[in-house]
């Protein structure tokens, strides 16, 4: 104010001292005093202004004072994350404590404002450490597996204390590297497979496969053959197994008489170093063909004549047999198996073994004719031919004497459809060669005389 009137007493005012940047932001009515924003303030860029005013009138008087402007904060400013450091790719056997990251976080609020909280986003196995002021560290906190997750994206977020608070946030990309730390599994826990005999070399005879859950060169499996004999021969001179593909082969013909299974273990090994591997069991089953005929034990086969080859066996029987009596057994053996080795007699060998006895009754028979009729000749003779004083009782044979003769050459074979188990009994005193010896030329011959 000033006390003078006219001219004296009219007041102007005028910015007397002031910097660029507060003439900038503020502007003085030279009429009314009054000072008013010309842009915006900004705590964070100036918190205070000092301006100097001079007051003069007409009468060239003049007095100065100062305005002391004070910004007074609001929360207008986000929390700033910034990623002073970080890792693109970690180990899966990274130790605990590793350190990922290193975080700036800074609020240029003040006062509860500016006061920052950081977490980090899920359940992550990495945990957020206060480092150095506003210095944040993200470290592991549990093991990483990365089979069970390949890679994470780590979400920072910090949040201010103002009212709305205000939120920031900032993104780890992290790659998991592999370790090779898994065994390849086989797809079964054991294989078996069948395969007929006399195959062609190199058959087929199944594939085994087993994967890795490593990745890259630890996850490439290869197939091998553990080491095994078989019948004092090499594993790998029977079967082989394709390294890359796991097909086993079988590289002969198999023969079910010799080798009836093939046990063996196949070995899975990755690529990694070291490798890991793991072994699974293979069972080979070698199925049987009819490929071997019947070898008959006995009776023997006859050779060529003067071969000295077995001659043909004769069997005798009682006349008195009963139908179904046991005449012969055949005794036969089959090298197969199963019903490829069931043996069971053809109607030709039916018929001959028929034919043979019939021959051999009718032979019986006819002898037995001959020796009647000629003892009954001898019997019709006149008395006092004296043909048959002096024989002894003992030359007469009656039809007990003929059983007798009949059962003391003859011999028991039977046959059953089971070639393991055959019966052959031989009677005590029998003997196919032997017959009664003649008697002398000067006694009458008996009823059963040559």
């Amino acid at each position: 104010t000033d006390a003078d009137e006219g001219l004296n007493g009219q007041v102007k005012y005028i910015l007397h001292k002031i910097s660029d940047r507060a003439s900038e932001l503020f502007y003085l009515d030279s009429e009314t005093g009054q000072v008013t924003l010309k842009d915006g303030l900004d705590f964070e860029e100036v918190s205070s202004h000092e301006l100097e005013v001079k007051a003069h009138d007409g009468g060239e008087l003049s007095d100065t004072t100062k305005v002391a402007i004070t910004v007074i904060d609001v929360n207008d400013n986000v929390p700033k994350i910034s990623v002073r450091s970080t890792l693109k790719e970690i180990s899966e056997d990274a130790p605990l404590q590793s350190v990922v990251a290193l975080l700036h976080v800074q609020d240029r609020d003040s006062g509860a404002n500016g006061e920052v909280r950081c977490w980090l986003d899920g359940d992550v196995p990495f945990q957020l450490q206060s480092s150095h002021g506003s210095y944040y560290r993200v470290v592991t906190a549990r093991e990483l597996d990365r089979e069970q997750v390949p890679e994470y994206n780590v979400t920072v977020r910090a949040a201010d204390g103002g009212s709305p608070a205000l939120q920031s946030s900032a993104v780890l990309a992290l790659r998991v590297l592999d370790v090779n730390d898994n065994a390849p599994v086989f797809a079964e826990e054991r294989y078996s497979a069948r395969l007929r005999e006399n195959n062609a070399a190199g058959a087929l005879v199944l594939r085994v496969r087993a994967t890795d859950a490593d990745w890259g060169q630890n996850a490439r499996v290869r197939y091998r053959l553990s080491e095994g004999r078989v019948r004092g021969a090499p594993l790998s001179s029977y079967v082989s197994v394709q390294a890359e593909t796991g097909a086993l082969y079988a590289l002969r013909s198999l023969d079910y008489e010799e080798v009836r299974e093939l046990r063996l273990w196949v070995r899975a090994e990755d690529g990694g170093a070291p490798a890991l591997s793991s072994n699974v069991s293979v069972r080979l089953l070698i199925a049987d063909e009819n490929d071997n005929a019947p070898q008959v034990l006995y009776p023997p086969a006859a050779g060529p004549a003067g071969s000295g080859a077995a001659r043909p066996c004769v069997e005798l029987a009682p006349r008195w047999s009963e139908a179904g009596a046991l005449v012969a057994k055949v005794v036969a053996v089959d090298a197969d198996a199963g019903q490829n080795a069931w043996l069971s007699l053809t109607r030709w060998l039916v018929l001959a073994v028929a034919a043979v006895s019939c021959l051999f009754l009718a032979f019986l028979l006819l002898l037995l004719a001959l020796r009647l009729r000629r003892w009954r000749r001898q019997h019709l003779l006149p008395a006092d031919g004296g043909a048959l004083r002096g024989v002894p009782v003992s030359h007469f044979v009656g039809i007990d004497g003929v059983r007798a003769f009949l059962q003391s050459y003859s011999h028991d074979v039977s046959l059953t459809a089971d070639s393991r188990k055959s019966q052959l009994r031989f009677s005590a005193a029998s003997c196919c060669d032997t017959l009664p010896a003649r008697p002398p030329p000067d006694e009458p011959a008996p009823l059963l005389g040559e």
